[in-house]
């Protein structure tokens, strides 16, 4: 049987406070960064708790104090999910029925001609959702 080579995923870590253990932990980068107006954005799992929180890499890269590039969002904070919305790369969305917050990463058009969006979630990691929809 022929051996094929096996993708190597190589997991980035960076050390940034975890408000859930009260003190600084290291995390691990999930997914890819999404580029925004207010600079890179990504997830951070930590090590310890697995609690999840949405960084800012350019402020950590950039500041002594890594903590302020920890964004700290609730579900008030984020527009709530509609088909009939209109969505730009960046912005934070709250999906109710998974009753989770997560970002736009890209805009894209599907096969019928509608437009969605791609949404790196807290919890349910990568989805695509339909924006725009006409009634």
């Amino acid at each position: 049987m022929p051996r094929t080579a096996k993708k190597v995923r190589r997991a980035k870590y960076i050390t940034i406070y975890s408000p859930f253990v009260m003190k600084e932990t290291k995390h691990e980068l999930v997914g890819e960064p999404v580029e925004t107006p207010q600079g890179r954005m990504q997830w951070a799992r930590c090590t310890r708790s697995r609690q999840m929180q949405l960084v800012n890499l350019d402020l950590i890269e950039n500041e002594l104090d890594k903590s302020r590039g920890v964004l700290n969002i609730s579900i008030e904070d984020a527009k709530k999910y509609d088909v009939h919305e209109n969505y730009q790369v960046g912005d934070i969305i709250y999906h109710p029925v998974w009753q989770d917050v997560g970002i736009v990463r890209e805009k894209v058009t599907i096969s019928n001609g509608m437009n969605a969006i791609i949404v790196q979630f807290q919890k349910n990691s990568e989805k695509k959702l339909i924006e725009n929809l006409q009634q």
